[in-house]
């Protein structure tokens, strides 16, 4: 099954003390990339997160954003942070002494800081941590639909271009079959127009020596193991469960075949319609580094 590496999905989870909202964002990445982005509050369950985001998702650059929040404050302690209200008091001194300023200083004047104030909760539990991985999973399941919907997009795409190369394939074994014969003719008549009309030859050698020459134009092994890797990668497309490297891999060894084909062939339509198998390639190329 093919999966798109980029999507975006969101969940969320609730429970009567907390309410979890989590975002995550995937793009293109060769190996598993999590960037998280969580409160102070989850930062001794990091190792925790980043393990439940490995068994959903095994390659692309993650963005993920975790937002916790409480039902109510009733457990809740804010607390003065004197130190930091000290320093406020002297910077209003010395703005007062520095502007001439002969008011007084009031409540509202410090109240406006709302820094010299810390808000204290519980640590999260095990119980309550579990409403924060029950939101991830939320998130993780919309991603993957995403990736899934996108990967059939994909997939389609893929088989339409692969029923292309078998086309220009089919073409090219079909001129191939009188290719040999054809490269025979023509190496005789360019060593004939070569030679001068009173050089004796040993037609015999001649013939075998040309013979072996248009043996190594033919292009039936290619050929053969083109449409071998054709039916392999059809194949790791519906059954793989982590195909895009293989798929890759797979494109490298047509492209080899196609370009050896090329390299090989005195044949005009033979070389034009590698060049479009060519082109068939490098577009599945493309798509294919957007596949998980």
């Amino acid at each position: 099954m093919i999966l798109s590496m980029t999507g975006y999905g969101k969940g969320s989870a609730v429970n009567i003390k907390w309410q979890a909202d989590v975002e995550v964002k995937s793009i293109n990445s060769r190996y598993l990339e999590v960037f998280l982005k969580y409160p102070p509050l989850l930062a001794n369950k990091e190792y925790e997160l980043r393990e439940l985001i490995k068994s959903k998702i095994r390659r692309g650059k993650l963005n993920v954003s975790i937002q916790i929040k409480k039902n109510g404050y009733e457990d809740e302690v804010v607390s003065l942070d004197e130190p930091r209200l000290k320093n406020y008091l002297s910077l209003i001194k010395k703005i007062k002494k520095s502007a001439k300023i002969t008011d007084k200083i009031k409540l509202e004047h410090i109240l406006i800081s709302r820094d010299i104030f810390t808000a204290s909760v519980d640590d999260i539990s095990d119980q309550d941590f579990e409403v924060i991985k029950k939101s991830v999973l939320n998130s993780l399941d919309s991603l993957l639909l995403m990736k899934k919907n996108e990967g059939n997009e994909l997939e389609k795409d893929l088989k339409k271009r692969v029923k292309s190369i078998e086309k220009y394939l089919d073409l090219i074994e079909k001129d191939a079959q009188s290719s040999v014969g054809d490269h025979f003719t023509k190496y005789k008549e360019k060593v004939k127009n070569l030679l001068e009309d009173n050089v004796i030859i040993n037609n015999d050698r001649l013939e075998t020596e040309l013979a072996m020459m248009a043996e190594r134009a033919d292009i039936t092994e290619e050929c053969v193991r083109l449409r071998s890797h054709i039916k392999f990668f059809i194949s790791s497309m519906d059954k793989e469960e982590d195909p895009g490297r293989k798929l890759n891999f797979l494109c490298q060894e047509m492209n080899r075949e196609a370009n050896t084909i090329s390299a090989k062939t005195l044949s005009t339509a033979i070389t034009h319609n590698s060049v479009y198998i060519k082109e068939e390639i490098e577009r599945i190329r493309e798509q294919i580094q957007n596949i998980e």
